[in-house]
């Protein structure tokens, strides 16, 4: 059976999550190679990556209070008391708006799993949100300025927009919701579903990280059929090269839930296991491109080298090893759990005789 084939993948998945964590920060490092960079500490996004898996995992309940505590503190230590963000050390971090945005939702997210709370006031209320924020209109007026020549990068910038919205009080809310909706429609692709410009993969990347803006509103997207057909075609006939090519697509027709042919079903599981297997690295983990782990999972390179001319500088997480990284993991994990979901079955538990002695590992 396909679905018992891909579990195979996760045998070696604990010992490799174990050993990312850091007992005096609290935190989880990004990959092994992060721990040879000098001055580098476990980051915001790989912590609250590992703090996912360790839910899905089942692992979460059974967290010690000596870890929990640990966790909790090392979110809060990054909060900064006037703006009300949450930074990591590299200064380059607080220069790319995506990972600024993602660092307060990681955060507040992982806090409330943990049963803690920021320190102080965030962001919208200690009146620093961006500019934007400041009207409906000049929030349509940010939206029609958005460059969505690389589809992914552009719709990721939109869709973290929310992470403000959720903060304001209704009806205030509604009509920045409301805005951003009628521009998104307006905008779509009709005979795609997809929005933005590249390749395929790179348009239901795009798609994708809309769909967390539609999925943070409880909204149903605007032409799945078309997006569905969209998909099938990508799986069918391009490469993915990174395991966000993987999880994008699952993670859309898990959402949209598509009336698809057990055979549609059959070939979409079994790209997805081939993809995946391609890689899954020696350490157990997973990386997040075919070649390497990126050592700065903020960007994305172009081919024959170089990067996207909008992309900001990079924040250095790793050596960029052929080796696991917790952003691909992470994703491999909910790979797993959405194809179970389109198979209409409940993911079985991984590695059970292993869970019990999890946290003894982690030092």
């Amino acid at each position: 059976m396909l679905l018992r084939e891909m579990d195979s993948l996760f045998e070696d998945l604990l010992p490799w999550l174990a050993g990312q964590y850091d007992e005096p920060s609290g935190g989880f490092y990004y990959a092994r190679s992060s721990r040879l960079l000098i001055g580098r500490r476990p980051d915001i996004e790989s912590t609250a990556q590992a703090l996912n898996m360790l839910e899905r995992l089942g692992l979460l309940a059974l967290m010690p209070a000596r870890i929990r505590i640990n966790m909790i503190h090392f979110f809060r230590s990054r909060q900064h008391p006037e703006s009300g963000y949450f930074y990591d050390d590299d200064p380059s971090m607080k220069e790319d708006e995506v990972m600024v945005a993602r660092a307060v939702g990681y955060s507040l997210n992982a806090l409330q799993k943990l049963g803690g709370e920021p320190q102080y006031a965030l962001p919208y209320l200690a009146d620093q949100a961006p500019s934007y924020m400041h009207s409906p209109l000049e929030y349509e007026n940010w939206l029609r300025g958005m460059d969505l020549s690389n589809s992914w990068r552009g719709c990721d910038r939109l869709a973290c927009s929310n992470v403000y919205l959720k903060q304001l009080k209704e009806p205030r809310r509604d009509r920045f919701v409301q805005t951003a909706f009628r521009f998104f429609e307006e905008m779509q692709d009709k005979d795609s579903g997809l929005w933005g410009e590249g390749s395929l993969y790179l348009r239901i990347s795009g798609t994708f990280k809309l769909h967390t803006f539609y999925s943070n509103f409880q909204t149903p997207m605007p032409r799945t059929e078309q997006m569905y057909a969209s998909i099938l075609l990508a799986l069918r006939y391009e490469e993915a090269s990174d395991m966000c090519f993987i999880r994008n697509p699952i993670h859309l027709l898990s959402y949209i839930k598509p009336s698809m042919t057990e055979e549609e079903l059959q070939q979409i599981i079994q790209t997805t296991l081939n993809n995946m297997s391609r890689l899954l690295r020696p350490d157990g983990g997973f990386s997040r491109e075919l070649a390497h782990s990126p050592s700065a999972p903020n960007v994305a390179q172009v081919k024959g080298g170089g990067y996207y001319p909008d992309m900001p500088k990079p924040v250095h997480l790793s050596e960029g090893k052929r080796e696991g990284d917790m952003n691909a993991a992470t994703q491999a994990l909910l790979i797993r759990t959405l194809c179970y979901r389109l198979a209409n079955m409940a993911a079985p538990s991984l590695g059970k005789t292993g869970l019990s002695a999890f946290y003894d590992h982690m030092k």
